[in-house]
C-alpha cells in the first residue's frame, strides 16, 4: 500500500481545473465590482490616455542652444568720478552671452592704482594695529589687500593699520545708497532658444520667423498677446521671480530662466510653444575687474571697479510626444488587466471576508468525479512510465 501512494500522488498531478462562472446576487459585491471598473476605467480614460498621454512615444531630451543679447543705455554718476555713459559692452557680461549672462546695476570704483606701499584699511581685522611687531614683515594680510611691511602707520586721525604692499590707494568699499545704474530696470534681454527632438527630428524656435527687421526692436514678450517675441524687460523678470528691482541692484543676486517646452506633435507645429518662468537663486552677486595703462614715465596703473548686477541663469527643458502603436498597445492592456483584478478582489471579498464565504467557496468549486479507480489506474500507468 505504501509503495501505491507516491504513484498516486503522482496521479493527481494531470488534475485539471477548468473556470467555472456562477451568478452571485450580493448587491454589496455587485456595487464594489462596478466602483472598481469604474475606477479603473477613469484611470486609463483620464489619467494614462488623456493626462499622461500614454498612447505617444516621447522624447525628453531636446538638443538646445541659446542666445542672449542685452539692449540699453544709461548714464552712471560716481561720487568724485564723474559722468559716464554705459551701454551693451559696459554692463553685459559677455557682452553675447549664452546660457549665463550678468547684468551690472551698482559699482565701486578706485582710480589710478599703482603697485607701492600704502596704509591697509581699517575694515580689514588683521590690518589693525599699535605697534610695528603687530606686522610681521612679509605676511599677507588676511582678506585684505597685499603684503605686510613690517610697519604700524597712520591711516587718518583715528586709526593705524600695518603698512602693506599692493595696489595702492587701497579698494574703496563704500556701497552706493542706490543703484547707480538704475536705469537698467528698463533694459531688454533677448533670449532667442532652438530646440531639437532628436528622435522626431522636429526643431522649434521659440523666435518668431520673420523678415521685418525691426519686429524684434519694437516687440516686447506677452504671455497672452504676444509669445512669439522674447524679449523681456529686466523689471518684468525681477518682480516675476518675486523681487523688486531696487532692492536686487543695489548689491546683485541671480535669477534663474527657465524655458519649459512640452511639444504635442500630433498637433500642428505651431501650436508648440515655450512656458517661461523666473525664480530667485541667490542674493548677493558681485566680482571684481580692472583696466591697466601705462602713464608717461611707464609706470602702470590701474582702475579697478567691483560690479554688483543681476546674474541670469537660463535652462532648458522639455519633451516631445507622438502617437506611437506600442505604448498605446501597453496602455491599453495595462488596462485590460487592471479590469481582470478588480473581478479577483471581488472574488476575494466573497470567498474569505463575506458571512456566506464557505456557502459561496461550495458553489464556486466543484469536483467532477470521473471514477477514482479509473483516475487512479491512468495516473500509476503514467507515472510507471516515467
Amino acid at each position: 500500500m505504501r509503495s501505491q501512494a507516491p504513484l498516486r500522488a503522482c496521479g493527481a498531478l494531470l488534475d485539471y481545473k477548468t473556470v467555472k462562472f456562477a451568478l452571485t446576487r450580493n448587491r454589496r459585491v455587485g456595487l464594489l465590482h462596478r466602483l472598481l471598473q469604474l475606477g479603473v476605467l477613469g484611470y486609463v480614460l483620464g489619467w494614462v490616455l488623456l493626462a499622461r498621454k500614454g498612447y505617444q512615444d516621447t522624447d525628453r531630451a531636446p538638443r538646445a542652444a541659446v542666445v542672449t543679447k542685452m539692449k540699453g543705455a544709461a548714464v552712471a554718476e560716481a561720487v568724485g568720478k564723474g559722468r559716464r555713459l554705459w551701454d551693451a559692452a559696459d554692463y553685459a557680461r559677455p557682452p553675447q552671452g549664452e546660457n549665463v549672462l550678468f547684468l551690472v546695476t551698482n559699482f565701486i570704483a578706485t582710480a589710478q592704482q599703482s603697485q607701492g606701499t600704502c596704509p591697509e584699511s581699517p575694515s580689514v581685522l588683521d590690518a589693525v594695529c599699535t605697534e610695528d611687531a603687530d606686522c610681521p614683515v612679509g605676511n599677507p594680510v588676511v582678506h585684505g589687500n597685499g603684503i605686510k611691511t613690517g610697519k604700524c602707520v597712520m591711516f587718518n586721525t583715528t586709526h593705524s593699520t600695518c603698512e602693506i604692499y599692493g595696489w595702492c590707494p587701497v579698494e574703496n568699499n563704500t556701497v552706493p545708497r542706490k543703484p547707480l545704474l538704475a536705469e537698467a530696470e528698463n533694459f531688454t534681454l533677448f533670449i532667442k532658444n532652438t530646440v531639437h527632438f532628436t528622435k522626431f527630428n522636429f526643431s522649434k524656435c521659440n523666435a518668431l520667423q520673420t523678415n521685418d527687421p525691426t519686429y524684434f526692436k519694437s516687440c516686447t514678450y506677452d504671455p497672452f498677446f504676444n509669445r512669439s517675441c522674447p524679449v523681456f524687460r529686466v523689471r518684468d523678470m525681477v518682480e516675476a521671480a518675486g523681487e523688486t528691482f531696487g532692492d536686487l541692484a543695489l548689491l546683485g543676486g541671480s535669477i534663474g530662466v527657465r524655458i519649459e517646452w512640452d511639444c504635442d506633435l500630433d498637433h500642428p507645429a505651431a501650436q508648440c510653444q515655450p512656458q517661461y518662468s523666473f525664480s530667485l537663486q541667490d542674493r548677493r552677486y558681485n566680482f571684481r575687474t580692472a583696466s591697466y595703462y601705462w602713464d608717461s614715465q611707464r609706470r602702470l596703473y590701474r582702475n579697478l571697479l567691483k560690479l554688483y548686477g543681476i546674474r541670469f541663469d537660463i535652462s532648458v527643458h522639455g519633451q516631445a510626444g507622438k502617437f506611437s502603436i506600442i505604448p498605446a498597445a501597453v496602455s491599453f492592456g495595462t488596462g485590460i488587466a487592471f479590469f481582470g483584478a478588480a473581478t479577483v478582489v471581488c472574488d476575494l471579498v466573497l470567498l474569505y471576508l463575506d458571512a456566506k464565504a464557505d456557502f459561496y467557496w461550495k458553489e464556486k468549486f466543484e469536483e467532477v468525479r470521473m471514477g477514482p479507480l479509473w483516475r487512479d489506474e491512468v495516473g500509476v500507468k503514467f507515472c510507471k512510465r516515467f
